[in-house]
């Protein structure tokens, strides 16, 4: 019985090795990437967009794949959150260097009765000149907004064309397979905008 139960535990110990052994054969998985910006992984919504970009050239998701795309919902006359955030991803681009030629930032105007392709044209670019600016009608942009969940309201109306529009104000990055991945809040710093792209440019 002594004997029986040395073996026994001979076997068993004997089991763990081969365990331990063919666990470390085994290919490590890689770390979930962090980030600092919201990740929205694997969210239903913001799927694709049709869209007229300054040019007058007609864009989609698909237009862009291979490169990081962040998209963000504004217009020409806001007083400050727009500039802001255009000159911080300008920033962010900048402490990419090369890297940022695999980025395209888009702004989607959300005042489309006064942000005309001439007006997006000079506006957009000012910022980066890679950066695009897109348009489309007002029925159609209800409902991409509806896709985003983007909300967006004119305010402090003083006449026809004189007025403001609450909207919102985060940033949609995508990945360079067209994968929706974070939402950047407003006011999140040039640097660090530049370590979230880095992060999805080095996931290629």
């Amino acid at each position: 019985m002594i004997a029986g139960a040395k073996l026994s535990r001979s076997v068993a110990a004997a089991g763990a090795a081969l365990s331990l052994l063919f666990a470390g054969c085994q290919p490590a998985s890689p770390p979930e990437p962090t980030f600092l910006a919201t990740d929205i992984t694997g969210a239903a919504f913001a799927r694709d967009f049709s869209l007229t970009d300054h040019n007058g050239q007609i864009r989609t998701l698909a237009d862009f794949r291979g490169q990081v795309v962040a998209i963000f919902f504004g217009y020409t006359h806001c007083p400050d959150v727009c500039p802001t955030t255009l000159a911080d991803f300008a920033a962010a681009l900048q402490q990419l260097g090369d890297r940022a030629e695999r980025v395209q930032v888009l702004f989607v105007t959300v005042d489309p009765q006064r942000d005309t392709p001439e007006m997006l044209r000079e506006f957009v670019p000012a910022f980066n000149p890679t950066f695009l600016g897109m348009h489309t009608d007002a029925d159609s942009l209800k409902k991409l907004a509806q896709e985003y969940k983007v909300v967006y309201e004119k305010s402090s109306v003083r006449g026809p064309d004189d007025y403001l529009i609450d909207h919102s104000a985060g940033t949609f990055v995508y990945d360079v397979r067209g994968q929706l991945r974070l939402l950047v809040p407003y006011g999140s710093d040039a640097a660090s905008i530049a370590q979230d792209l880095a992060t999805l440019l080095s996931e290629s």
